[in-house]
Formats: structure tokens, sequence, C-alpha cells
């Protein structure tokens, strides 16, 4: 496919001064004169240069891979149907939509944007943490550092040991049976090819206590709504966890609350200005990545 330079522009651009500060979670400023965004707050959103995005708009510049043209979907907050336009405009097949897909809806963006000050993901149905606040990364660590399987929260928790130490050990035998029978739900949800399916596969050749588990057949163990969390610096937290669905992408928006307080909503406020603990890709990634290095 080839890209429309002009097209991709036109679109950008009026994308762009559509958007209110106030849609994508930033503060307007007493010194604004016009409506929409900058340049350069757009380019921050999606995480680019501003002299990347500069070019786009002005219909220059490469030939945006498919990983910055979703990058810039999610900083402007397309729905679904202008996330499909802008790929098809850049010259680039649109992504799969559902139970697979990762774009995060302008909707749910919107009420994530809001959360700055409280432990909150966007997560898929399979663990992919889509987006963390900042004190989300604090209490759990850093999800964007995995790649491949490991993104997945549940295939981490048999196969990385390093995803456990952020709940009590108590904890750990009930929440092995969460992720075993949930991986259960979706393969019998979406079927023998899917990813779900694969990460059985897997799983099954790395962990007896998976194989356990998975002999057992066990269905329906929901997780509690009262999460413990074990954080090195602060110690153990007792957090509520509310969850809003996106059912068009099968995304959720999980929200961690303490009781005002508590013991734990003052660890939260101490972890706001801690730096987040947890190395960066944990255990399962480095291993992976020495391995290949070897190669």
């Amino acid at each position: 496919m080839v890209i429309d330079r002009a097209g991709l522009a036109d679109f950008l651009r009026r994308r762009r001064e559509s958007l209110q500060p106030e849609d994508v979670g930033l503060p307007r400023g007493p010194r604004r004169r016009t409506d929409g965004l900058r340049r350069e707050e757009v380019a921050a959103l999606c995480h680019m240069s501003i002299d990347y995005y500069e070019r786009l708009e002005r219909e220059r510049g490469p030939h945006p891979s498919t990983q910055m043209v979703a990058a810039i979907a999610l900083g402007l907050h397309l729905t679904l149907d202008e996330r499909d336009h802008l790929f098809l405009l850049a010259g680039h097949q649109p992504p799969p939509r559902g139970e697979s897909g990762e774009h995060v809806g302008p909707g749910l963006s919107r009420v994530f944007d809001r959360l700055t000050d409280t432990p909150a993901e966007i997560v898929t149905e399979l663990g992919y943490a889509l987006r963390q606040t900042p004190l989300a990364v604090a209490l759990t660590g850093d999800a964007s550092a995995y790649t491949g399987p490991a993104r997945s929260r549940g295939y981490r928790w048999f196969a990385d040991p390093a995803a456990r130490r952020i709940h009590p050990p108590e904890d750990h035998a009930f929440l092995s049976r969460v992720y075993a029978s949930g991986l259960r739900r979706l393969v019998t949800l979406r079927g023998p090819g899917s990813e779900a399916a694969r990460f059985v596969e897997l799983l099954l050749a790395e962990s007896d206590e998976f194989r356990t588990l998975w002999d057992e057949h066990e269905i329906g163990v929901k997780p509690d709504s009262t999460k413990r969390y074990v954080h090195p610096d602060v110690g153990l937290l007792v957090l509520n966890c509310q969850t809003l669905v996106d059912p068009q992408q099968s995304h959720l928006l999980m929200v961690y609350t303490a009781t005002p307080g508590s013991e734990s909503h003052e660890k939260l406020r101490r972890l706001a200005v801690l730096p987040a603990p947890w190395p960066a890709g944990g255990d399962l990634q480095a291993r992976r990545t020495r391995s290949a290095s070897k190669r």
C-alpha cells in the first residue's frame, strides 16, 4: 500500500485542532489563545519528537511504521474507525479489532487520563498492560519493558518467579488458580488457534504447577475485588479494585484505591514520591535477553 501524504497530513491536523487540552488530560494554561492542541503536545502524547510529528503534518518525513501509527492513534484518542482510516492513509493495513486488538478507545482513554493520582491500568483480556499511571508503575513495575508472551501477566505468573514478589506468599496458590481458570475460559471462548491457546502450549511445557492446575480443569475462579500487594519500600498494601469494561475491544480499566484514613491510603501517598522499585522487564525478560545474546 502507498502512503497518502496529503490525506495523512490533513487528517492529523484536523484531529489535532478538534481536541482540547482537557480532552487528553492536559492543563489548558492561561496563555492559550487558540483552540486545539499544539503540535508539541501531540508529539508528547504520541511519544515521538516534535520534528517527526511536524514533518508528517507538512507532508514530509519518512514513511511511519505501524508502531508509530498506533502511537499516534492512541495519542490523538481516535475511535476504531478513525484508527483504521489513519492506518490506511499511512499505507498500512489496520490491525485487528476485538479480543486481539490493542487500540485503547477514546472513552476509556479520557477516563484514564483523569486518574493522575491513582494506581490505574488498562489491560487486555490476556493481561497485557496497555497503559499505566505513574502510581501503578510505582506499585507493580513498568509493564512496557516486557515483550512477547511475557507481556501477559498470567503467562509471567507461571513462567517468571519475579512476577510473584508483588503479592504475599499466602495469596499465591489462589492467584495461580485464578490465572489458570481465566486462561481456560479464554481458550474455550477464542478457540484452539487463539493466542490464549498458544500460551497454554507454552506453559504446559514450562511450568509443572500450571500443568497440574490445567489437568484439574477448574473454571470460574474469580479474582477478589480486594487485592494485596507487597512493596519493598512501604510494605503491605490492601487495595480495592474497581473495573470498567470496554466490550468493543475486551479491555479492562482497573483502578486501585485504598480506604481513606487507612494505613494503605497513607502508603499510596508515600509511593507517589518514590521511584519504581522493580527492575524493568523482570527476571524472565533478563534471562531471555541473555539467552538471545549467546546465539
